[in-house]
């Protein structure tokens, strides 16, 4: 009954809820399982003038989160409301409302973690283990809302106009006072010996505290408008929005780290506080956008279409101004037995920084920070063919991107820090490969290849480069620039796998295989221009396996007229296995410093294998 519980997704349709005059429902949907519910309807009135769509959802990631490195109570949920709303005025007139609500919490009481890394090299090898006992809590509120109304206007054929009037608003309030007792040493990994898990040989010792009282709130409101216009050879569009910004901001977080006794840096007869931010931002900016472009159809041997625009851009915080054009083209030989398409696409990109990219390390705002620049080109094709009875598409793609004025920013845990400066130019280039296709009727599956390299060079990162004697003295120093480095998101290749079947004899019984890999990624040390992004997070490699039987079927003709299960279309049940091989994937590192000061990187991990099962209902 648990698991009946837990997993089941019942989806059904509901006739005649609202039985008005002017209004019948048409459908709806409902379910329940372990981490979510959810229930939304649907329905237009008689005339057809009006329909909605309306759909609620709560969601609750305590059981998955129970299984991580970090023993606690954790509470986490998150719950959202979401309405279209039409209405048809008349044949070219008519009016959209969007409306959603969302709200997040997460509550946290740590008790404690079991961190463990094993090291092997030539020179070294050693199972290191990290014990954190905790005390405090932590409380997340997060809560967004947006409403929407559009005019919809097509006084011609071939024209068609939207008039959009919006507002957003996103809250953000993060409290925390954690305080963390913690043993670093060598753990004991013999199953026969009597400390088994136990650190036997404490290699670091200390006491840190974490505290936070920060506050966001971002209100935007927009105008805009978009139309298109179809002239045969001719498909334009175009579009122009203003956006009023308004940011506050309020940041109170410090660190305090002691080791052995003596704060971490040492600084006698001092308390030492790191990672202090304090700082207040009220921000209100105006921008204004917009785009103009051309779809040219050519119609000869060849089917080519040309598309040629220009998009602009203006904010006053920065009062930076500019237009950057776009091409691209794609071309379908006729005369091709093949059924291919080639494609290209070239043109000048620049980002408009938003609050996060503003704000420095140390919380102050950058208003006089620029957009992020770039130049980009791609070239790619599609090709459609059959094997025997079976349709399959091959995508490509490959691009490379260069960019300017680029603002960096490291990975810390599952934050991202910018540095609020345009202190980097960068580069990315890469391709990309999918295969899709039905290895059996009627269940699609799919393989995908990629590759990518992307570097950044930072301005005025230098560093003394040191020469040592015998004794491990210094005797000169060269001033050294780290020169192109990875950035953060450098993962060179990624292969991703998944395949449908079922049994020939009965296709009732279904199977699913998802597999996912990706090569390593570097991961910043805080502080050090030598070694920056120096880290190495392993492969990402993730399997799911899935097993699906269908126990009641769509036939209701031979169903009993007092059977429970009469207005039931279908029933199946699924047996699905997360992360099969049981991987310890690793997301971030800690980093801990030992009795003589050296510093120690231990992994934070995702969760571990996840077993799952659903029921699912149709009536």
């Amino acid at each position: 009954m648990g698991a009946f519980r837990q997993n089941m997704v019942i989806k059904c349709r509901v006739y005649s809820i609202f039985n008005t005059r002017n209004l019948v429902t048409s459908g709806g949907s409902a379910y329940i399982s372990l981490l979510e519910q959810g229930l939304h309807f649907e329905g237009t009135s008689h005339d057809n003038k009006f329909s909605f769509l309306i759909g609620v959802r709560n969601k609750s990631n305590r059981n998955l989160l129970s299984s991580q490195e970090t023993k606690g109570n954790y509470v986490p949920s998150s719950s959202d409301l979401q309405a279209l709303l039409t209405y048809q005025i008349n044949s070219r007139n008519s009016l959209e409302l969007l409306g959603n609500i969302s709200k997040t919490k997460f509550n946290l009481l740590p008790e404690f973690s079991q961190l463990t890394s094993s090291v092997f090299s030539p020179y070294f090898s050693a199972n290191l283990g990290l014990d954190i006992f905790f005390e405090g809590r932590e409380e997340d509120k997060y809560s967004t809302n947006m409403a929407g109304l559009a005019w919809i206007q097509q006084p011609r054929k071939n024209l068609k106009l939207k008039w959009m009037l919006s507002r957003f608003e996103d809250d953000e309030k993060e409290s925390i006072d954690i305080t963390g007792a913690y043993l670093f040493g060598d753990r004991e990994f013999d199953k026969s010996k009597p400390d088994f898990g136990i650190i036997n040989n404490p290699l670091g010792a200390g006491l840190y505290q974490t505290f936070a009282r920060n506050k966001l709130n971002i209100e935007i409101w927009n105008a805009s408008h978009k139309g298109t216009l179809d002239n045969g050879k001719h498909y334009w569009q175009w579009g122009v929005s203003t956006e009023q910004q308004k940011i506050r901001d309020q940041l109170n977080e410090w660190e305090y780290q002691d080791s052995a006794g003596y704060n971490l840096p040492y600084q006698p007869d001092a308390l030492n506080i790191s990672k202090v931010v304090k700082s207040k931002a009220n921000i209100d900016v105006t921008r204004i956008s917009g785009y103009l472009q051309d779809n040219i159809l050519f119609r000869d041997s060849s089917d080519v279409t040309l598309q040629a625009g220009i998009r602009f851009n203006y904010n006053t915080l920065n009062k930076e101004f500019f237009a950057t054009p776009r091409l691209g083209i794609a071309w379908k030989p006729s005369n091709w037995k093949r059924d291919i398409i080639f494609r290209g696409a070239m043109g000048l990109y620049y980002q408009p920084p938003f609050y996060r990219e503003l704000r420095r390390y140390d919380g102050t705002i950058n208003e006089a920070l620029k957009a992020q620049k770039s130049w980009q080109i791609t070239a790619g094709m599609d090709y459609n063919f059959k094997t025997g009875t079976r349709a399959f598409r091959f995508t490509t793609e490959a691009y490379y991107k260069k960019m300017w004025d680029v603002v960096p920013y490291d990975i810390d845990n599952v934050r991202i820090r910018y540095f609020g400066e345009n202190r980097a130019k960068a580069y990315a280039a890469g391709i990309e490969g999918r295969l899709f296709g039905e290895l059996v009727k009627d269940a699609e599956s799919w393989i995908s290849v990629g590759f990518m390299k992307t570097r950044e060079d930072l301005e005025k990162d230098t560093y003394y480069q040191y020469k040592l004697d015998s004794l491990n003295n210094p005797t000169d120093s060269t001033l050294t620039e780290a020169g192109w480095l990875r950035r953060p998101s450098d993962r060179f290749f990624t292969f991703g796998m998944f395949l449908q079947d079922y049994l020939s004899t009965n296709k009732n019984f279904k199977v699913f295989l998802n597999l996912i890999y990706g090569s390593n990624l570097p991961y910043n040390i805080p502080g050090s221009v030598k070694y920056r992004n120096a880290l190495i997070i392993p492969p990402y490699i993730r399997i799911d396996l899935g097993f699906s039987v269908l126990l009641l079927d769509t036939e209701k003709t031979n169903r009993r007229s007092h059977s429970p299960f009469k207005n039931f279309d279908n029933i199946w049940a699924s047996f699905e296995v997360f992360n099969l091989i049981d991987r310890d994937n690793t997301i971030s590192y800690l980093l801990i410093k030992d009795f003589t000061n050296t510093v120690f990187a231990m992994p934070n991990r995702l969760t571990p294998r996840l077993i799952n099962l659903k029921l699912v209902a149709r009536f």
